[in-house]
């Protein structure tokens, strides 16, 4: 059956209720030849590869592991529509000439969010009232802050308008605190699980849990880890031809899976309980650029949860002693190092000691 869209989750569901295999295809592997197609064509020649055994199969996760998956995306959908109120609450007092937010760190933190609330109530401005509503570090700059907000110019209807974003980030946030509560309850068996992956620096609770949903549970469905990182769209392409390679771009597979593990790579990468990724990302970094080197610390990770989800070992890099060597001991070794290579060296006629 071609994946199209949505449309194939209803036959889906219908016959894995009655215990029937269905092969799900990627329609890029199952096009057919352009100006002879219809419905009939199509599934006509479907039926021909799958009998070849030329289709391959799409991943498809249990039903518990789906349900999550549902959640959990829904969750990224609501975090990024946060974001977004958050930046049209700002621009809207930016657009009226209140720059407080060049002076406050966090435009929604307690005196920033009074603040903002006593400009959309009041009437007037009073600047004593409004100094005595900043709290602790930022009492020091009451002066910046009164000056950020003098000569603002606010009409009924901006006011209206940011208190109705106001109260849809509110709604926003009550729908995000009642999807947490909901996955935290579908993976109470799994919270082993999730802590075995929270052994990875960079990795908490949030993205442990869209890990799972995403990948699932089994890895004996991707093979080997190498096949789960170009699952996800962690690996450079292979386009070569007549002997020239052309772009080896990482492809778009991975939609919501990919940014959460980009996300723990920057996360890994700035861990100061641990510098192992810290130390790969900038031997990577020299030679092949910032954003290569988070991609690869992302599949590292990766690579790292498919082991220890196959062998429930807890995160330990066969090469983690380099990291954690002592100086000492790195600089023994250095000594050793060179005393080899002069060996060679000298046994290749091209270095004579004095």
């Amino acid at each position: 059956m071609e994946s199209t869209g949505k449309y194939w989750v209803p036959v889906f569901n219908i016959l894995e209720e009655r215990g029937i295999t269905t092969t799900i295809a990627n329609p890029k592997w199952v096009k057919a030849v352009k100006g002879n197609k219809d419905d009939t064509k199509d599934s006509k020649w479907i039926g021909d590869l799958f009998r070849l055994g030329l289709v391959p199969g799409s991943f498809i996760p249990s039903k518990e592991i789906r349900v999550l998956r549902e959640f959990t995306r829904y969750r990224y959908k609501l975090v990024s529509m946060k974001s977004s109120e958050k930046n049209r609450f700002q621009n809207a007092f930016t657009v009226c000439n209140v720059a407080l937010d060049s002076v406050v760190s966090d435009m929604f933190g307690k005196s920033a969010t009074a603040i903002t609330d006593y400009l959309i109530s009041a009437d007037s401005f009073d600047a004593e009232y409004c100094t005595s509503l900043l709290q602790r570090s930022l009492k020091k700059k009451a002066d910046s802050v009164i000056e950020s907000i003098e000569g603002y110019s606010i009409t009924d209807e901006q006011k209206l308008r940011m208190r109705i974003v106001r109260s849809h980030l509110d709604y926003i946030q009550s729908a995000i605190a009642e999807v947490d509560s909901a996955i935290d309850a579908m993976v109470t068996q799994h919270e082993g699980l999730i802590a075995l992956l929270q052994t990875i620096p960079g990795v908490d609770r949030n993205s442990a849990i869209t890990i799972i949903s995403e990948i699932g549970t089994d890895m004996e469905q991707f093979g080997s880890s190498k096949r789960l990182c170009c699952w996800a769209g962690l690996t450079p392409g292979n386009n070569e031809s007549a002997g020239k390679k052309k772009s080896v771009r990482i492809t778009r597979a991975g939609v919501y899976l990919k940014p959460a593990l980009v996300q723990v790579a920057h996360a890994a990468v700035k861990a100061t309980n641990n510098s192992y990724y810290r130390l790969k990302f900038e031997q990577i970094s020299k030679r092949r650029g910032k954003k290569r080197a988070i991609i690869a610390i992302a599949r590292m990770i990766l690579t790292a949860v498919f082991q220890m989800m196959s062998t429930g070992e807890v995160w330990n890099p066969t090469d983690l002693f380099k990291v954690d060597m002592p100086q000492a001991l790195k600089e023994k070794q250095l000594e050793k190092a060179i005393k080899q290579a002069t060996r060679f060296l000298e046994k290749q006629g091209v270095f004579t000691p004095a």
